[in-house]
């Protein structure tokens, strides 16, 4: 039987989950490569409202700034390894520190069977909205399978699986299947990447946004991160007002233009005069313009230019973004003081 939660945002089904497999008396003990996990088996996570992807429930925060950053990388099909660490620097030490990421989402959908799939996706489903054929594949079993001794190939196996979008109604439906989700570190996340590019494929295809169905085989939470995670019982109030939908042609030029400038943000040579220069743009739609502040706040942040950092989050209009970022600030500013 799948155990299930769904609700109208993200947030509330993170917070469903969370108190169910902590505090519940059915989940279950399970011993894992990286610890012992608490578990449910066959899992759904049902999303009415795929716009409310932020999760603020989650204490402490999550860093919008590498989700905005993975969901970028993802899109360009990446993966290197650089971009992503300059935006979390201890991922390494889950993924491994190789300068490429073995399991890089995006790169295996753009050209990791030898096409781009979500390219193909998009014209199937523009010629034939009925079809049930189409799968976006992102595990490889000839790669991935563990080897004959039963460890893993690589640190960084896709935990993601297929994704299934499909038109009903004039909506785009999407069903994410993975075969293993960490609530505390990956679901939050994952929430974010899928279901932006749902929205991003409705906007190509003309659609409005139907219903995100992510199913877990293992969704879990390590014992040993218990002690970090902290539930907030009063959500945040602050959707997410912004659409990343765009004609297929505006997005390719402002994707090429959000990896080029989040590129130059993370470089070594940036000085303050053009990082003021970089966030500044008036041929970006505002929804992605928020996007960009608010990984340049971070990366402002991290050279501790403190007047920049303001002033990047400051332009940002976006309620779901502004308090994600204020909970992210809060947490790194509290970390700084221990």
């Amino acid at each position: 039987m799948i155990k299930q939660f769904d609700g109208d945002t993200a947030d509330e089904i993170w917070l469903q989950a969370a108190k169910s497999l902590i505090f519940g008396d059915d989940s279950q003990r399970q011993e894992s490569r990286l610890g012992t996990v608490r578990e449910y088996l066959h899992c759904g996570l049902y999303l009415r409202d795929p716009l409310q992807r932020w999760v603020l429930s989650r204490k402490p925060a999550i860093n919008p700034a590498f989700a905005i950053a993975e969901l970028i990388w993802i899109l360009q099909g990446r993966n290197d390894a650089a971009f992503l660490n300059y935006w979390n620097p201890a991922l390494p030490k889950f993924s491994g520190d190789d300068d490429t990421y073995y399991g890089s989402y995006g790169h295996r959908l753009r050209f990791g069977l030898g096409f781009d799939q979500i390219d193909s996706a998009y014209r199937i489903l523009a010629k034939n909205p009925n079809s049930r054929q189409v799968v976006l594949q992102i595990w490889d079993g000839q790669k991935d399978m563990p080897d004959q001794d039963g460890q893993a190939r690589a640190a960084d196996i896709p935990c993601n699986i297929v994704a299934m979008p499909k038109v009903r109604a004039g909506k785009l439906e999407w069903m994410q299947v993975m075969r293993g989700n960490d609530l505390f570190l990956g679901t939050p996340h994952n929430f974010i990447q899928f279901t932006s590019l749902q929205e991003i494929m409705a906007g190509w295809l003309g659609l409005s946004v139907g219903s995100f169905v992510l199913i877990s085989d293992s969704l879990h939470v390590y014992e040993h991160d218990l002690e970090k995670l902290k539930i907030t019982e009063n959500m945040p109030v602050a959707p997410n007002t912004d659409s990343l939908a765009l004609s297929r042609d505006q997005y390719d030029y402002v994707l090429k233009i959000m990896g080029s400038v989040m590129d130059d943000l993370r470089s070594d040579m940036l000085v303050a005069a053009r990082f003021t220069q970089l966030i500044e743009r008036t041929d970006l739609p505002e929804s992605w313009c928020n996007l960009l502040r608010i990984v340049a706040a971070d990366a402002a942040r991290r050279r501790n230019w403190i007047d920049e950092m303001t002033n990047a989050a400051g332009q940002c209009t976006n309620p779901a973004l502004n308090a994600a970022w204020k909970a992210w600030l809060e947490r790194c500013l509290s970390h700084n003081a221990h």
